[in-house]
């Protein structure tokens, strides 16, 4: 297993001390750096920003979602930043969630999957360059099916480093899973537990055999990200990810649709996340936060002192389906410096 770093989207400003974070994941020979967006900042500008400064690490997204771009647009950036990064780009996509992609973006979400598919097609056309990208899709059409009938097939001016920039696909859901096995390079899960390991690798085996998957088992990337948190008290670790859990969980989605309240059901969580998500809808979210039990953050995160973080990793992450883990929050200073060191020696 590989480690990484993430600094994930910002909140109302920009994070401190990713530069110093960064530049002891390099020195450590950390494998990556991942940034991610919602609807605040974006995921492509601090990757470049704070990726200028380094040399070896791996630079991803988790994820750009899909419908803040076309797929020619996130080609073009993908293909841009490889360059200028010596062939370290790895594009992380998602589909988000109606809520997002309805009232942010302000584009249709039915049928992601179909989507997603036809995106990763333009995509990876787009860095071929074999010819004009043309494309007759049932949600993208190139050139475009209407509008002034002038559309003309084009071809990238620039030559790309690499035609097979690596492409993630972040997925919660057994279809989605499945759809990134058959047509990616990578699958980013969100809140992955150990306790739900068989069921992705079940997931992931259906799309390994259909017909024209790009990948086998053994080739195949999984990065999750996962969350540590150093304290000698372990529910006072579990506090600081307990409002997170509940947002995403309680308030992420509508009542009917939150893809992430999912994957704490199939995890056992099914009465106290629908707890969660009753209080958070009503207004309540300080009381949604006070209903998650610890025991559900350890199934998601690393937390307490720095031993049971080390510890946990050895019996619980590192044999599961994953080959990359994408650290969140890992302290500053020695503390810090001796979880990823020793997360990394044991990978």
């Amino acid at each position: 297993m590989k480690v990484g770093l993430g600094a994930g989207y910002w909140s109302s400003g920009p994070p401190a001390g990713i530069e110093a974070e960064l530049q002891r994941a390099e020195e450590l020979g950390l494998d990556s750096f991942w940034t991610a967006e919602a609807y605040g900042s974006d995921a492509l500008t601090p990757l470049a920003w704070w990726g200028a400064s380094t040399k070896n690490i791996r630079l991803g997204t988790s994820v750009c979602q899909m419908s803040a771009r076309t797929p020619t647009a996130l080609a073009m950036a993908a293909l841009t930043v490889d360059h200028l990064s010596g062939g370290r780009m790895v594009v992380g996509i998602g589909a988000s969630g109606p809520q997002v992609v309805e009232g942010w973006y302000g584009q249709p979400f039915p049928r992601p999957l179909e989507r997603t598919r036809e995106y990763v097609d333009i995509m990876r056309a787009v860095w071929r360059r074999e010819e004009p990208v043309t494309y007759a899709g049932k949600h993208y059409q190139l050139p475009y099916d209407g509008g002034a009938g002038l559309g003309k097939p084009l071809k990238s001016t620039v030559h790309p480093l690499r035609t097979d920039i690596p492409i993630f696909l972040g997925a919660e859901g057994p279809k989605n899973v499945a759809l990134a096995a058959e047509i990616a390079d990578g699958w980013i899960p969100l809140w992955f537990s150990p306790k739900s390991d068989q069921f992705y690798r079940d997931a992931l085996a259906e799309g390994f055999a259909r017909e024209g998957a790009r990948h086998t088992v053994e080739s195949f990337e999984v990065a999750s990200v996962l969350s540590v948190v150093e304290d000698e008290d372990v529910d006072a670790a579990a506090a600081r990810i307990k409002p997170g859990l509940a947002l995403y969980a309680g308030g992420m989605g509508a009542k009917n649709a939150n893809f992430h309240k999912d994957v704490f059901v199939r995890m056992g969580w099914g009465e106290v996340v629908a707890e969660v998500q009753d209080l958070y809808l009503a207004g309540r979210a300080q009381d949604a936060v006070s209903v998650i039990p610890t025991e559900m953050v350890e199934d998601v995160a690393l937390i307490g002192p720095a031993e049971k973080i080390v510890e946990d990793y050895q019996r619980r992450w590192r044999d599961s389906c994953l080959t990359t883990v994408i650290l969140h929050g890992v302290p500053q200073g020695e503390g810090g410096d001796r979880i990823l060191a020793a997360l990394r020696d044991q990978a």
